[in-house]
């Protein structure tokens, strides 16, 4: 447990100077002592957790957790709390029901999920097994005619021997020492067979398999079985079928452990029969096609910089295999603590704090990429936003920030972490670049958008996009510690004579 804090008088002054950036110790250890000694991380855990359950943008889940935040933050006293319509999503989807088994050699259950988006079987089916193999063109006569009310199964791809590597990590002072040092630029290979050839197979093989779903509605198969990544009862599934109000209709899909596929692979491949009985069913919602983002702010109280405004976000969406505890309640819960521990404080910001929890990152940041659009980019009065901070790299504590090649910031979030080094051990500040979440969006417009650098945990080997990602994956005291940092950061940006710096724009 984290120990509680006692206010060193030796060391504590009204600011500190670090260099030229100036920063208020007093409010730093106020934020925490909230932030460690009086968490609400717990509590805000279960509500969008355990309570909302799983959250696939425009779901039942998603507005359940979108309701609590719009709650809760008013209950803090933060203003504005509300969903903001982003623009049209797609179909909503619901999951009712979902089963799946061998009946035959013995009886098994299996551990499987819908893709989401995905239809119903025609009630519950019953039936032998036909394991699919396409690699050619060719390859598809073979079952022509052969396919009409059949389960068809498709085996995993990679390995899924044995593991002998801890999953759960944290990086070593060595790895954070490495992400110190510059990026190789990328250079695009010319004229290499090998890398062209690659390269067309893989296009080769993409083709191909966007064939395989048409080939079996036109067929007539009940259902699919996909064998998916993952080992030791992890399941790993985005599923990202078509959710666009226009989507065609397709076949009842599943997403299955691959050690259940295997096993009905190796049986059929020794003229052995499997028999599987399954039932799914699922539900669309036409009736809203509208995707939503959750904001609330404190205002700020300087008369010229309240105008200005300093973002903290994490996308609130999760896919549907469990809770999304990692992926990204995570990170929203640290966004509203570190919002609670602001507000509680009586804290007074210069400029505006807004938080932003949004909808539609897993399907490509359509949430944070279209409030830039709608706010910024597109808007003929652009909101002036001094920089934005995001969370979404799972449960593991802050190690140090990525700032996106903006050399400038990196003296500033130097100084800025430096009361941390009870909470971080070796803090790194890095220019290179990282990607895949919402800070991307800001930062492709030119605003200082920055993610943060987390200990891994076990997030790519275990939770990440998986039917193991609950609330037990959680680190509660690295959440606490992440909530603390970030409110920190939020608060020195909000406080700062000027507004971060740009990174240069190379011509």
């Amino acid at each position: 447990m984290l120990r509680k804090l006692f206010i060193l008088t030796a060391v504590l002054y009204a600011s500190i100077s670090m260099g030229q950036e100036t920063f208020d110790a007093t409010a730093i250890q106020k934020i925490k002592n909230e932030g460690l000694n009086n968490s609400h991380v717990e509590k805000i855990a279960f509500e969008l957790i355990d309570k909302a359950g799983s959250r696939l943008t425009n779901s039942e889940g998603y507005k359940r957790a979108a309701t609590y935040a719009v709650n809760q933050l008013t209950s803090w006293g933060l203003k504005n709390a509300k969903t903001e319509n982003w623009g049209e999503f797609g179909k909503g989807w619901e999951m009712e029901k979902s089963y799946v088994a061998m009946t035959k050699p013995y009886y098994m259950p299996f551990v499987a999920i819908p893709k989401a988006w995905t239809e119903s079987t025609n009630g519950a089916i019953k039936g032998n097994i036909v394991v699919l193999q396409i690699n050619s063109e060719e390859d598809f006569a073979k079952y022509q005619g052969k396919l009409k009310g059949a389960i068809v199964v498709m085996k995993s791809t990679g390995n899924q021997g044995p593991t002998f590597n801890p999953d759960a990590t944290r990086f070593t002072t060595e790895a954070l020492d490495k992400m110190t040092q510059p990026q190789a630029p990328r250079v695009r290979p010319t004229g290499n067979n090998s890398n062209n050839n690659a390269r067309a197979e893989r296009a080769k093989r993409r083709a191909l398999s966007q064939k395989v779903g048409p080939f079996l509605l036109k067929e007539g198969a009940a259902l699919i079985i996909h064998g998916t990544r993952g080992s030791h009862g992890t399941l790993f599934t985005s599923s990202p079928r078509a959710y666009a109000k226009d989507s065609p209709k397709g076949i009842s899909e599943l997403e299955m452990a691959p050690e259940y596929v295997n096993l009905m692979v190796r049986l059929s491949e020794n003229n052995v029969p499997v028999e599987v009985e399954a039932e799914v069913k699922t539900r669309f919602n036409n009736r809203d096609l509208q995707g939503y983002n959750v904001l609330a702010e404190i205002p700020g109280t300087d008369r010229k910089l309240k105008s200005e405004v300093v973002m903290l976000g994490a996308h609130l969406d999760s896919w549907h295999g469990a809770t999304g505890a990692t992926d990204n309640a995570a990170g929203s819960i640290v966004m509203m603590e570190a919002v609670r521990i602001l507000k509680t404080l009586g804290l007074q910001p210069k400029r505006t704090i807004r938080i932003a929890l949004w909808g539609g990152e897993e399907q490509g940041l359509h949430g944070s990429r279209n409030y830039v659009k709608n706010h910024i980019t597109d808007n003929k009065s652009p909101e002036t936003i001094s920089a934005y901070y995001n969370i979404d790299n799972g449960t593991g504590r802050i190690r140090g920030i990525y700032t996106q090649q903006n050399e400038k910031v990196v003296p500033i979030f130097k100084s800025w972490l430096t009361p941390f080094t009870d909470l971080i051990n070796h803090t790194t500040v890095t220019t290179n670049n990282t990607g895949g979440t919402d800070h991307q969006a800001f930062d492709g417009v030119g605003i200082p958008g920055f993610q943060f650098i987390q200990d891994p945990i076990e997030y790519n080997t275990r939770t990440h996009h998986t039917n193991a990602d609950f609330y037990e994956r959680l680190v509660i005291d690295d959440l606490k510690q992440m909530a603390v940092i970030v409110a920190t950061f939020v608060y020195n940006t909000a406080q700062r004579d000027e507004i971060l710096p740009r990174k240069e724009v190379k011509k």
